[in-house]
């Protein structure tokens, strides 16, 4: 066999140091944190594929709308609790014009990143409705949202799409949603990790079903409009973004600043809620919070409880990316579709050195190209694949830690160098060799 870049002794004691079981089931910072020593210990420059943390600048736009903001006294004042007037309007504007959706703008809520509005949106569905205690993940997904639900003592179900697209979808979550539990359904579109992207029939199943039984869509947008296969830059004239919010009332979207602006460090995003549901009354929220409807507890209870506001500054910069992108202004998209462009050329060096893509169609048609793909290598587990490719100085997080029930890799795009390509060819290349299939 060949060396490998980083001796595998230095990888094996690092696992060990760091108390980490079973890597298969190593957490996003644990992998993190074993390439970080790795890489130091060895001298060896680490491709590092497991953190999704936006790899591009910030939209301009936002950064100077928040630096005037600054400038002009805001960090004194707290923001309303409501949100940054601005910000709500554009928010409204952007959901019409790229979601094809209504959405009044008392019902858009800034949130201290979509982690807050996920937290928030959990706590709130989870205490409408005290027969209705168990959230419904449609995974894979994002770990951390598991995470926030053990944190707080709620129930949740889960099961891999994978093997439930199209015409299936529908009579699966049915077998979960009749069972009268289900207060939220959760996904995101487009999915990670799979870069699977719902359709629209898949998403009116999913809203005809959310009404049927009563329970709220948490769509979650953290990847806005980056199905690159089509051209969703156009503001306010289709195709539109896919949601399932054309098909029932009782949704929230919960758009992100941090991938699709590179906003990620403010921790700004915004929480949109139906205009029937904002104003719905549910008597178990009405005993708890004197009266107070649906959308109203959401705000002026849980978010003021959990944090009296979100970043004043911060909300300045989203209400200007906002307003630029409706305005036509600002094409988002365009800044972000070099992740897409990285993901082609990175599955290439993988399949060309006998990886395969895990989640590899979508509804018959190849996965779109974007931030995250999957990548399996025969004969290998999770576990071990994630482990042996550390030697090779390449890091990733297992399916398994989101959900799914299929063996391979996360890999995220958005840290990739320009020189990492040749970079990976080369140790793919040593890998295949002393890994034959």
């Amino acid at each position: 066999m060949k060396p490998t870049p980083i001796p595998k002794h230095i990888i094996d004691d690092a696992i060990a140091d760091y108390g980490i079981q079973d890597f298969a089931k190593a957490t996003i910072r644990e992998v993190k944190a074993v390439a970080a020593f790795a890489e130091k210990e060895a001298g060896v420059e680490f491709i590092k594929m497991e953190m999704g943390i936006p790899g591009l600048p910030a939209a301009k736009i936002g950064v100077e709308a928040q630096i005037q903001a600054l400038r002009d006294g805001i960090a004194n004042s707290y923001p309303d609790i409501q949100g940054y007037p601005e910000l709500k309007k554009q928010a409204s504007r952007f959901v019409k014009a790229f979601v094809g959706v209504d959405i009044n703008a008392e019902g858009c809520i800034p949130v201290v990143g979509s982690m807050q509005g996920t937290f928030a949106s959990f706590l709130l569905c989870s205490q409408a409705d005290p027969k209705r205690d168990t959230v419904l993940f449609i995974d894979p997904g994002f770990p951390v949202q598991k995470m926030q639900l053990q944190v707080m003592g709620v129930k949740y179900e889960t099961f891999d799409v994978y093997d439930y697209r199209g015409e299936k979808l529908v009579p699966k979550l049915e077998s979960y949603l009749e069972k009268g539990n289900i207060c939220a359904i959760v996904y995101s579109n487009p999915n990670n990790p799979s870069w699977i992207c719902l359709t629209e029939d898949e998403l009116k199943g999913i809203g005809e079903l959310a009404t049927r039984y009563d329970a709220i869509v948490m769509e979650d947008l953290a990847y806005f409009a980056m199905d690159f296969r089509k051209n969703l830059s156009r503001p306010f004239e289709p195709p539109f973004q896919a949601t399932a919010a054309r098909y029932t009332d009782n949704y929230m979207l919960l758009v992100s600043g941090s991938k699709a602006f590179s906003y990620a460090g403010e921790r700004i995003g915004v929480v949109c809620i139906s205009d029937k549901l904002f104003h719905r009354h549910f008597p178990a929220l009405a005993q708890r919070y004197e009266g107070l409807p649906f959308g109203m507890v959401f705000s002026t209870r849980i978010l003021y409880a959990l944090s009296s506001g979100t970043s004043h500054s911060a909300q300045f910069a989203l209400a200007a990316i906002m307003k630029a992108a409706c305005d036509g202004t600002y094409d988002f998209r365009s800044e972000v579709a070099v992740y897409g462009q990285r993901a082609h050329r990175l599955k290439e060096i993988f399949k060309r050195h006998g990886f395969y893509v895990v989640y590899d169609k979508d509804m018959g048609e190849d996965i779109a190209d974007g931030f995250y793909f999957t990548i399996g290598y025969p004969g290998m587990t999770s576990g071990e694949l994630a482990h042996e490719l550390m030697y090779y100085g390449v890091s990733a997080i297992c399916l398994i830690t989101t959900g799914s029930h299929q063996e391979g890799l996360r890999v995220c795009t958005s840290f990739i160098r320009d020189n990492q390509y040749q970079l990976l060819d080369d140790r793919m290349q040593i890998f295949r060799e002393n890994n034959p299939r």
